[in-house]
């Protein structure tokens, strides 16, 4: 191959990289955006009567933030909030990554059971993630990340892993064997692999909220690829407008709008992330027991509550639960979120009694 063609397949190649980026983006920021957003403008903010919005890929998705309301702030000081959000999520990122070099989980995991001395967010989020398994017994469990890499192998083309391979998985899934002293961690284990992904983003969105809140900020919408919050209400004082994404054609209309003011939206579903081998498809939300892909008749749990990081972890749980144990949980242990439930054909169930 000559000099000439090798820079024509390096040119065609970096345009086809830009346009998928571009492509995913608008097909992101259609998916969620409620209604009032402007157009967008070179420098990646959103501008119409004071709307001001940020895009970035943090957490391996876009995200996107954008303020409504910024009571006193300048042009100049809501493009500053902007850019502090994008740091806060760059900062997190290198905390709670799996796979990130040299954040706080990714050190646990490659400490081989030695004790490491972690940011105290991390000790903090550990803590939570763990009294969820406790409450859960173990349903839902921040040391499944070897049973997760088993199944999908980051950038390797996943498939149906071994008996044998799950079984050896398995036997280093257990949230008992993480210990947490002060802002000390450690997995007792030393081939367990931590990972906080069912609970990470919500945690990261009531952070982004607070920061927001502070500094004057009264109506925004974070949208951490698909772990929504809304802060207030929009200017004109209507409710915002959150599409649930339909599980069966996820780039299709929602198949429902809620209404939300100061609430978080998450939704775990079977459509997220997975593969099809030999004709049947496998899905990333793993059943902790069984080391297969969760098949609880669902194929998508969404919670709405105050707390983000409550949404998160309650949209996993609900889902390897499946409906009607699901249902009787939220009613006795956590009455004052709603959830709506759709069945493998993308059907809505009826609402708890």
């Amino acid at each position: 191959m000559n000099t000439k063609t090798k820079r024509i397949l390096s040119v065609s190649l970096l345009l086809a990289c830009v346009l998928v980026f571009f492509i995913c983006t608008r097909l992101f920021a259609r998916s969620d955006r409620p209604e009032g957003f402007g157009s967008f403008d070179s420098t990646g903010t959103y501008s119409s009567s004071g709307t001001f919005s940020r895009t970035g890929f943090y957490f391996d998705t876009v995200i996107e933030i954008t303020l409504y309301d910024t009571g006193d702030l300048s042009k100049d000081k809501a493009d500053e909030a902007l850019n502090e959000c994008m740091s806060l999520c760059a900062h997190y990122e290198d905390l709670f990554s799996r796979t990130k070099d040299g954040s706080d989980i990714y050190r646990i995991n490659h400490a081989e059971g030695s004790p490491v001395s972690v940011d105290p967010e991390t000790a903090l989020l550990l803590s939570d993630a763990i009294s969820i398994a406790e409450e859960t017994e173990g349903l839902v469990d921040p040391s499944i990340g070897a049973l997760s890499f088993l199944w999908f192998p980051g950038s390797l083309d996943p498939s149906v892993p071994s008996e044998s391979a799950i079984k050896e998985a398995l036997s280093h899934v257990d949230y008992r064997k993480i210990l947490i002293e002060n802002n000390t961690v450690t997995a007792s284990d030393p081939d367990a692999v931590l990972d906080l992904g069912f609970i990470a983003k919500g945690y990261i969105a009531d952070r982004l909220k607070e920061y927001l809140s502070e500094i004057g900020i009264k109506s925004a919408l974070i949208n951490l690829g698909g772990n929504v919050l809304a802060l207030g209400n929009k200017p004109d004082g209507k409710e915002f407008k959150v599409g649930i994404r339909d599980p069966i054609h996820p780039d299709g209309a929602p198949v429902k709008d809620l209404s939300v003011s100061d609430l978080s939206v998450v939704s775990s579903g079977n459509y997220e992330r997975f593969f099809t081998e030999d004709g049947i498809r496998y899905h990333h939300l793993l059943d902790p027991f069984s080391g297969y892909p969760a098949e609880t008749g669902l194929s998508q749990v969404t919670i709405i509550a105050s707390s983000s990081e409550e949404a998160d972890a309650l949209a996993t749980i609900c889902f390897l639960m499946g409906y009607e144990k699901a249902a009787s949980f939220l009613k006795e242990k956590h009455p004052e979120v709603r959830a709506v439930f759709l069945d493998e054909k993308g059907r809505e169930l009826s609402p708890p009694p």
